[in-house]
């Protein structure tokens, strides 16, 4: 990524660059092999004998040599320096036993304190945990805090229970893996960064994100996971320089139209709603998201609801009425239900068109039956999904089935979503799944259920220009290349170019062109596409080395 300078698409920087010989991902010319962006704007797109005709030593001519230009995605979920501190803290998503777990805290350099990320027990032969002791003395007496690789709990040492006072906290049992309220304030204490080093976790995350292909990102910030000031450096990123684009959220539950509007004007910048992880309940793994039937593998446990239905109604119905977006993170089918009930309420309230209006959004939804997704559709709901949940989690003898059973092969009900007209978009809610759209999208292609499974096109447009419409952007061209639109895109070098459907019965990968729709990447060939460069609004945010080559 380019050091900070210029803001996105400043006219003095203005220059005019020929994209030809590539394939151009436009719904103005399935067929378009060229483009031309003027500055921040998408000027043209056509044949390569047009290029041709047009090029002049004016522009800056880049030869595609075969790869694919598109328009860059929006990752709908993400947390900027949750991602930066995996990226530089212990990454645990390798580890297959409590020992090896110790062994890489013991090798953990430094006296600050030891943060790590993903692991899940789930994966081992031997699912214990280590104690509180030997995290301790793995950690030779430092503050230890390792995220599972849901975040909704972690493993602590005996030197952080202290730090962060846990003793006696909701959520803490007295050995190493906590919980609820204990797990937030052990998260809280242990990510007390200084200034500089937030700001260089975020800057890595931005980075990560860019050379995937990324022009923008949805921060879902909460008081429960980082301060004001962590949201308030992420949205600074959007004028210090070439990056992706933050999309900021904030949630923090609201009693009133007034508490809401006090709420927006106290954080010191705009953010889109009052939305993200503000949780109803919590995961799976950590068995905290609230469910109707008890676990599978936990008899008597049913998870938690962190907010009532009173409580929810009230943020729905304040948020409904200052016209902003309002959501929560929504996990299991009881959450769920409180979720659409809290609808229900705040509905009676201030009325179903003021709530359809305003654009509600509620993150992950994964247990969802017929309906609940019909009602998402009366209010109008976006869902924000993860397909790299179901990647990681779901199929035969996977986290999900050994946590719900039967109940697993109904979870993420993509298509069910589409065809109820529910709007969805996608996103990975990094760290807890890479930031890696085009196995995202594989994971829409090959979901665990057939009867779930979406087009390639359908989860392409659910990785960009869903992404834009969920935050209610005003521009309609966001997301695409067409003449006039913001130049925010991708190049990718690909093995193949096709047109996919998400249809077992028939042949899944097709190169007919009659069918006049644009070419994506083929994802049956075990690889994915490798980003060349990424751009936002015109302004170069990563580059390959060989693009220029």
């Amino acid at each position: 990524m380019n050091q900070p300078g210029a803001p996105a698409g400043n006219p003095v920087n203005r220059k005019v660059t020929l994209y030809r010989n590539g394939s151009i991902y436009t719904a103005a010319d399935p067929f378009a092999t060229a483009m031309v962006v003027d500055g921040d704007t998408v000027a043209w797109v056509g044949s390569e004998q047009a290029a041709t005709s047009i090029a002049d030593s004016t522009m800056e001519v880049i030869d595609l040599r075969g790869a694919l230009l598109a328009p860059g995605f929006v990752d709908s979920h993400a947390h900027l320096t949750e991602t930066g501190i995996a990226l530089a803290g212990l990454q645990l998503s390798g580890v297959r036993s409590a020992k090896e777990l110790l062994d890489a805290v013991a090798a953990a350099p430094g006296d600050g304190v030891v943060l790590g990320h993903g692991w899940d027990e789930t994966g081992w032969a031997d699912p214990e945990l280590p104690t509180l002791e030997q995290l301790e003395r793995a950690g030779r007496g430092r503050q230890v805090y390792l995220s599972r690789i849901d975040v909704h709990s972690a493993l602590v040492s005996q030197a952080l229970v202290a730090a962060a006072g846990l003793t006696g906290t909701d959520g803490f049992a007295g050995h190493a893996h906590v919980v609820r309220a204990a797990h937030t304030a052990a998260r809280l204490t242990a990510r007390q960064v200084s200034e500089p080093d937030r700001r260089s976790y975020q800057a890595e995350a931005l980075r990560e994100a860019a050379a995937n292909g990324y022009v923008a990102l949805a921060e879902m910030s909460a008081p429960h996971i980082c301060t004001v000031d962590d949201l308030r450096m992420a949205v600074s990123w959007n004028t210090a320089g070439a990056s992706p684009e933050v999309l900021p959220y904030w949630g923090e539950l609201a009693s009133s139209a007034d508490h809401a509007q006090s709420i927006l004007d106290g954080l010191g910048v705009r953010v889109l709603g009052l939305a993200g992880d503000l949780n109803m309940d919590g995961s799976i793994g950590s068995r905290t998201a609230a469910l109707r039937d008890d676990y599978s593998d936990a008899a008597g446990e049913r998870g938690n609801l962190y907010l009532a239905v009173d409580e929810a109604a009230k943020h729905l119905a304040a948020c409904s009425l200052l016209g902003v977006q309002a959501g929560f993170h929504i996990i299991g089918d009881a959450g769920l239900d409180a979720a659409l009930e809290a609808l229900d309420v705040a509905a009676a309230e201030v009325g179903e068109q003021r709530i359809r209006a305003a654009g509600h959004r509620f993150e992950h939804v994964e247990v969802a039956d017929q309906v609940s997704v019909d009602k998402l559709a009366k209010y109008s709901i976006t869902v924000s999904v993860q397909p790299g949940f179901d990647a990681a989690w779901a199929g035969p003898g996977g986290l999900y089935e050994q946590r719900l059973g039967d109940r697993s092969k109904t979870m993420n009900p993509f298509a069910s979503f589409y065809a109820s007209g529910v709007p969805i978009t996608f996103g990975s809610d990094s760290p807890v799944t890479p930031l890696r759209p085009w196995s995202s999208i594989r994971a829409c292609l090959e979901h665990s259920n057939p009867e779930q499974r979406i087009s390639a096109r359908a989860a392409f447009l659910g990785h960009t220009r869903a992404g834009w419409r969920a935050t209610r952007n005003r521009n309609p061209l966001m997301g695409q290349l067409v003449p006039g639109a913001p130049a925010s895109f991708a190049v990718w070098e690909v093995e193949e170019l096709m047109v996919q459907v998400a249809d077992s019965r028939v042949q899944s990968w097709s190169t007919d062109p009659r069918a006049r729709t644009p070419l994506l990447p083929a994802l049956d060939t075990g690889t994915d596409p490798v980003c060349l460069q990424t751009v936002r609004e015109g302004q170069e945010l990563f580059a390959h080395e060989i693009l220029r080559a």
